[in-house]
């Protein structure tokens, strides 16, 4: 096959609305994004995609799906059970988008089809990128992501325990031995014609794509997914990508609090927020960027947790958009230079007002779609850090060192 220019690769991530291991599995969360979202932001990175497409049954993963910039394609029943295949869902897509669903008309399937799974996290664009290559300039039919192991493995046969590819007899050193692969699940890159003929992602000269080891984990079951959270929260080294804005909105619940609230015998609400989300504005404050907290809500919770913070609040606001527009006036802030961090229907007047509407990572489906970003972290949890320690990356050294990074919540009211 000839070198191929551009995006040369179509991905179909197959997310079904059932899981036996784990309960709506595709929708569970890693580091605040669904493992959907995860699977297409990670398909999207690689340069030589040019399509994500994720195949469902489920309308809550279609709506996850279509926030993170996928195209969906809905799976029929019939192939939506829980001894369907990756592939008739992959070969259902490729119809459907051969028909002129997906937005490509049929000269225009790509040479390429990936099948790109939920269950692994943390894939790499660059693999996967790679992947493509090989298979797009015709070194391979099919590359698989596999990682690399020196286990000394072990088999049952009739009771009986036996080594595989070593003997008890002689155990060499680790640098002594030749490595094998274990396949991940992460991807699977094929020629889109051998594919479709042979119905099977292995067809033809197949070629493996190491990934990192330490990264290949699959969740199956839910001891899988806490321990892909556990990576995660011990990767210290993550730096924020920067977010370069002129001021900061907030709506409050649901952003600063978790949306929910405790009543008392007395009918007086506390809320639940973030010492970090505090910790947050504080450090923006001191650059001096307006901070600004919009609400609907008329409850003086609202006033309060504004004051503590020592920033602006308009609330018990019902037409948002317009009150938005005067306090940009007033301050003399480009609209294309602020942005507006929302979780719910309301919010969806004001975030079409600014250059940078954001959605916290629990957010309402129609909020997502309409968000430019995507924050990690759910409202009330660290959403309202994670947009300040974005804006503060755009603008080095002008915070004094030394402010904490605590993320214990508190009541106040």
């Amino acid at each position: 096959m000839p070198e191929t220019a551009g995006p040369s690769a179509i991905v179909i991530i197959p997310a079904r609305g059932g899981s036996q291991g784990v309960p709506l599995k595709n929708l569970a969360r890693v580091d605040g994004i669904t493992l959907v979202g995860r699977a297409v932001q990670a398909a999207s990175a690689a340069p030589s995609v040019g399509t994500v497409i994720v195949s469902t049954d489920h309308d809550e993963i279609a709506a996850e799906a279509l926030s993170h910039g996928a195209r969906v394609v809905v799976r029929p029943a019939e192939i939506a059970g829980g001894t369907a295949s990756s592939e008739s869902a992959l070969l259902h897509v490729l119809e459907r988008v051969e028909a002129g669903d997906g937005g490509l008309p049929p000269q225009e399937i790509p040479p390429v089809t990936v099948l790109v799974q939920c269950t692994s996290p943390f894939i790499d664009p660059a693999d996967l990128d790679a992947a493509v290559r090989t298979v797009a300039e015709g070194e391979k039919d099919v590359v698989v992501a596999v990682s690399e192991t020196h286990d000394f493995q072990w088999r049952i046969d009739d009771g009986v325990a036996s080594p595989v590819g070593h003997t008890t007899e002689y155990r060499p050193r680790r640098q002594e031995r030749a490595p094998h692969y274990r396949e991940t699940g992460a991807f699977y890159v094929m020629r889109t014609d051998g594919f479709r003929e042979s119905g099977t992602r292995f067809f033809g000269d197949v070629g493996i794509q190491p990934v990192a080891p330490e990264w290949s984990i699959e969740i199956d079951e839910p001891r899988d997914l806490w321990l892909a959270r556990q990576l995660v929260d011990q990767d210290v080294d993550a730096s924020p990508e920067p977010l370069d804005v002129d001021a900061l909105v907030t709506d409050f619940d649901g952003v600063h609090t978790d949306d929910h609230a405790y009543v008392d015998q007395d009918g007086t609400e506390q809320v639940r927020v973030s010492r970090g989300d505090g910790m947050g504005i504080s450090r923006l404050r001191r650059t001096g960027i307006p901070v600004l907290i919009l609400s609907t809500e008329t409850n003086k919770v609202v006033a309060s947790r504004a004051s503590k913070l020592r920033v602006e609040v308009l609330h018990g606001v019902e037409d948002k958009a317009t009150a938005l527009r005067g306090w940009l006036t007033d301050h003399g802030l480009d609209p294309a230079r602020v942005a507006y961090v929302g979780n719910d229907v309301n919010d969806l007047p004001a975030m079409a007002v600014v250059g940078w509407p954001i959605a916290v990572a629990d957010a309402r489906p129609e909020v997502k779609a309409q968000a430019r970003i995507v924050l990690s972290r759910d409202g009330g949890d660290g959403a309202v850090r994670e947009v300040c320690d974005r804006i503060l990356a755009s603008r080095p050294g002008e915070v004094a060192p030394g402010a904490g990074t605590a993320q214990a919540p508190a009541v106040t009211g």
